[in-house]
């Protein structure tokens, strides 16, 4: 199952994509929560309740609504960092023992094809293309045996980066090169466990359609099952997190001569059997603000 969070006649809901086309759920089931986090922490009984309607006829054709982020606010954005051998090699660093963790703030969550705003205090913007866990239950201290049975699905997710904050700055600001908003989207779809093995999908990103990165997720150090053991280890995951399990080689920054996105770049980044996400890079609009 395919589940989407879309806009259509100014209304957000959640629905289920099949094919080129959605089925509302608001529709065929309007007893589900109409958002995804309510939805995803309703559980099982959300989910069996939406495969029912998997086979009902769908209401929306793609072109007439817009897809947004499967969680427009998720709880938690949790990264990897360092997690495909290739890339530690690109970036001269050793093999890390254990997952490199880093946070990026849940405002930085953004649609799998709106805009990704270039700052004005960076010339280094970076793309990242990354498969995605989306927790589907609340837990703690979960063996890599039972990890998946915490898992609602898998995305596919581009964790942009300000390298001149990550890297450059004294004292490093991971989390500040990490969190800019608009640097983290991700989607188009959660797609359920049942229909991919996550640790052997082709990964794929395009910069103006030139293919930057390449790789198997059978590359991972550490595979989705050992992250969320890891991280469950410390801290409680919830229901709607979002793990970004790592980067293959090929980012913008580790090409010779560096190649960092510019505005009007399009960066495009597939996942076999989780689909496509595409935003073009636009110069940040004067989002200066006091609510």
């Amino acid at each position: 199952m395919k589940l989407v969070t879309f806009t259509e006649s100014k209304v957000s809901r959640i629905g289920v994509l099949k094919d080129d086309r959605i089925i509302d759920l608001s529709q065929v089931a309007p007893n589900l929560p109409k958002d995804m986090l309510t939805f995803l922490q309703q559980g099982d009984a959300a989910m069996k309740a939406a495969a029912q309607h998997v086979d009902a006829q769908a209401q929306f054709a793609l072109a007439e609504v817009v897809i947004e982020a499967p969680l427009i606010r998720p709880p938690k954005i949790l990264a990897i960092g360092l997690n495909y051998r290739a890339h530690a090699e690109e970036s001269n660093m050793e093999i890390p023992k254990y997952p490199l963790v880093f946070t990026k703030q849940g405002t930085s969550a953004n649609g799998p094809y709106a805009p990704i705003h270039a700052p004005r205090e960076t010339r280094m913007l970076d793309y990242e293309g990354e498969l995605a866990i989306v927790i589907g239950k609340r837990c703690r201290r979960v063996t890599k045996a039972d990890a998946r049975k915490v898992i609602a699905g898998f995305c596919v997710l581009n964790d942009v980066s300000v390298r001149e904050w990550q890297f450059l700055v004294t004292p490093p600001q991971f989390t500040m090169g990490k969190s800019w908003d608009t640097h983290n989207p991700f989607g188009p779809a959660i797609v359920t466990p049942d229909e991919v093995d996550p640790h052997n999908l082709m990964l794929r990103t395009f910069v103006n359609d030139e293919l930057r990165q390449e790789t198997n997720t059978d590359d991972l150090i550490f595979d989705c099952y050992d992250i969320i053991e890891f991280l469950s280890t410390a801290f409680t995951l919830e229901p709607g997190d979002v793990i970004a399990t790592g980067t293959p080689s090929g980012v913008g920054a580790a090409m010779k001569p560096p190649a960092p996105l510019q505005v009007g770049d399009s960066v495009c980044v597939e996942i076999e059997g989780l689909g496509a996400i595409e935003n073009t890079v636009v110069a940040e609009p004067d989002t200066a603000l006091i609510a």
